[in-house]
């Protein structure tokens, strides 16, 4: 008989310490949130929610990135609908829960999130844009990186 050796980590067991989800306040992205906040609480891990405001490139003499401009402050109410969200979910759902908010294109921004927090699994909205259906959405993207296990809710 082979002995095994035992490891710290054994799939499917000790489940995911830290669930991101990714939030940009659309129908499919609160329900991604929703989800995870039943697998966080589920799981004892902890939620971290992310919405990622968008960059532009133009707009400043050296060509450096700068959050997009929005009329009448939308990104800022964005930010304050997705905050709002977030707290609603936590007294739904009882789970321990932080909020970031990361800058960049939806996909590189959520990647860079999983990376700094150290994501155990990402769960995202359903893209409701036609094109994505050809080009790929965000949640394409992340399965295709193969990094975590992505869990996409329509």
């Amino acid at each position: 008989m082979t002995s095994h050796q035992s490891s710290s980590f054994e799939r499917g067991t000790d489940g995911p310490k830290v669930i991101l989800a990714g939030l940009d306040g659309s129908a499919p992205s609160l329900r991604a949130a929703a989800y995870a906040a039943g697998l966080a609480r589920r799981q004892q891990s902890l939620l971290a929610i992310v919405y990622v405001q968008p960059v532009v490139m133009a707009g400043t003499a050296m060509g450096m990135p700068v959050p997009a401009a929005a009329p009448d402050g939308l990104a800022e109410d964005l930010i304050r609908e997705v905050r709002a969200s977030a707290e609603r979910l936590r007294d739904l759902y009882k789970v321990r829960w932080e909020f970031h908010t990361f800058h960049g294109d939806p996909y590189s921004g959520l990647v860079q999130a999983a990376d700094e927090l150290t994501a155990d699994a990402v769960v995202v909205g359903a893209s409701e844009q036609a094109g994505h259906r050809i080009v790929g959405s965000v949640a394409v993207r992340l399965v295709k990186a193969g990094r975590w296990p992505v869990t996409v809710v329509p």
